[in-house]
């Protein structure tokens, strides 16, 4: 999912709260003429982007159905929180995106139609969907809550101008080979890698994929493991790319969305980014040639640490839910099913660099580039779902605001060793066992 600022208070809502919404109704009606409300996520360079683009799908899904769709697009910075006042009020739209690592704790308000086989079946069936994207819709051992509609991954991004100009012939293989890469590409106004050190977000997912590496177990159940060994050695490799390594501009402790850092890479600032799949079109939107960059997996390290996983990327992406109480069930699943067909799967996501999620979508020309090939081989094959709990949006605040303390104390020149980020990850620990 694309960056979003969610505070402890509304992820504790969001669990304590009880339903106030009403079960809607099951039984068949007439379609045409029905008008869903439909709260779209900001999938584009801003909220008008969006509209100009889904403004001309949903006039073709009124001209095919008769049904009308009164579209809002809602900043990220704002989703969650209508979200769960919507789930308590009961006044939300029929139709809405969710970032997909939310599923498993949406799911847990009881307020959205479950996927179950039937439902299912009515927007296209399982095997309509790809599986990992599926996988990141609800709690293991439940309908989904939602099915997927756009798709992304993490890539390593890479100039290669300044690669041929630094004598770099190819992108790196190991995580090794990418730190030698990226020292021989720092230099006076240039550095060899961007991260985005105040973005919660993003320093909970790198959390997760590098304590994957090392072999993190993050949840035992519900119970959290943030503070075990593995997380801090996975913590500290994210870390250690401006602290040990040097190859990190300390500014970036303070880069909180998706601009500057972009920026500095388009600029030629910074050589390389780990970002996801969205990037490309922002990229060159800041002013670089599509010939200019490339993409490539995120290297692994190589051997993986004892019990290490080949993970780099967690299974992003935007789902699309129903909510229970909405009295146009069928006309909703019925639009569901019209954004998640492998025609509009191929318009839109090719709009707006997003992945497909639904695997024959992948046979159109625009998605056999080789940057779009490596995203959706990532994906497809070492990607894992952060953890579908309900406390999921939980992990992610505390852990990512842990890191970017980490980062911030860098920055100012501190030490930052294995006994502070354990003490960090233990913070976040207790307050998860808490429901801080």
């Amino acid at each position: 999912m694309r960056l979003r600022r969610v505070s402890v208070a509304a992820v504790a809502a969001l669990l304590l709260v009880p339903l106030a919404a009403a079960c809607g109704t099951d039984e068949p009606e007439t379609l045409a003429g029905t008008t869903l409300t439909y709260w779209a996520s900001n999938q584009g360079t801003d909220l008008e982007h969006d509209k100009r683009v889904l403004k001309p799908v949903l006039d073709a899904f009124k001209a095919q159905t008769g049904i009308t769709v009164n579209l809002e697009v809602v900043g990220w910075d704002n989703l969650l929180n209508r979200i769960l006042a919507a789930t308590t009020s009961g006044q939300g739209p029929d139709v809405l995106n969710v970032g997909n690592t939310w599923s498993a704790s949406l799911q847990a308000t009881g307020a959205f139609v479950d996927f179950d086989d039937a439902t299912l079946a009515k927007v296209g069936g399982k095997g309509h969907f790809l599986a990992t994207s599926l996988a990141s819709c609800g709690a293991p051992g439940k309908p989904p809550g939602s099915v997927p509609v756009y798709g992304l991954a993490y890539g390593l991004f890479y100039n290669k101008k300044l690669f041929t100009a630094a004598g770099i012939d190819k992108p790196p293989a190991t995580w090794a080979e990418m730190i030698d890469d990226a020292k021989k590409l720092t230099k006076p106004g240039q550095w060899g890698l961007a991260v985005e050190g105040a973005s919660y977000t993003e320093n909970a997912h790198f959390a997760f994929m590098f304590g994957k590496q090392n072999g993190a177990s993050v949840f035992d159940g519900t119970t959290p493991k943030l503070d075990s060994p593995q997380m801090v050695a996975g913590v500290r490799q994210y870390l250690d790319l401006m602290q040990v390594d040097k190859v990190v501009n300390p500014a970036n402790a303070e880069y909180a969305n998706d601009t500057p850092f972009i920026r500095d890479f388009a600029t030629g600032k910074a050589a390389m980014l780990m970002v996801q799949s969205f990037a490309t079109s922002s990229i060159q939107q800041d002013g670089m040639s599509a010939d200019d960059f490339a993409v490539a997996p995120i290297p692994l390290p190589n051997p993986l640490p004892a019990g290490g996983k080949k993970v780099n990327s967690h299974v992003a992406g935007i789902n699309m839910a129903v909510f229970k109480n909405t009295k146009n069930r069928d006309a909703a699943l019925k639009f569901v099913k019209f954004m998640t067909s492998t025609s509009e799967q191929k318009a839109l996501n090719a709009k707006f660099g997003t992945l497909p999620v639904v695997p024959d979508a992948y046979a159109d020309p625009r998605f056999q580039t080789p940057s779009t090939k490596v995203f959706q081989q990532v994906l497809a094959t070492t990607s894992q779902p952060l953890p579908m709990i309900p406390q999921e949006a939980q992990f992610e605040t505390l852990v990512g605001n842990a890191v970017k303390a980490l980062w911030a104390d860098i920055a100012a020149g501190k030490t930052v060793g294995d006994s502070q980020i354990k003490d960090a990850l233990t913070s976040a620990n207790q307050q998860m066992k808490t429901g801080g």
